[in-house]
């Protein structure tokens, strides 16, 4: 198992910047592609970037592309989020995601394990 804990969220206000971290436990985390989906009330959850396990490969959703990035440190275990030019329409629910499926994580039905999510609030 590869549980996944999520930080890093918080309140901030339109234009300004937050840091969301991932930390997975298991000795296979190396080998497996990470992602942050978000899930807005009433909405589904949605993609938002993924890292291959090398990190040579991202991929991101058109609506944060040029606004996020996504990042890992191995040795660390860890997957980073920066977002920045946050808008009010980035507020949701984050959420880390793992994969051994695929090479990089683009839908849900990818994902093996999930984090248990972190609340980002961007005030207008």
């Amino acid at each position: 198992q590869v549980p996944l804990v999520e930080s890093g969220g918080g309140l901030v206000q339109a234009g300004g910047s937050l840091r969301l971290s991932c930390v997975a436990s298991g000795r296979t985390f190396s080998t497996y592609a990470l992602g942050w989906f978000r899930q807005a009330p009433g909405k589904e959850r949605e993609f938002v970037a993924t890292i291959s396990w090398s990190g040579a490969t991202t991929s991101y959703a058109d609506s944060v592309k040029g606004r996020f990035t996504i990042s890992r440190d191995n040795a660390e275990n860890t997957v980073y989020l920066q977002m920045d030019s946050l808008k009010p329409e980035d507020t949701a629910v984050y959420y880390c995601a793992a994969s051994s499926r695929v090479p990089i994580i683009t839908f849900r039905s990818a994902v093996n394990y999930w984090g248990q999510g972190t609340q980002v609030t961007v005030s207008s």
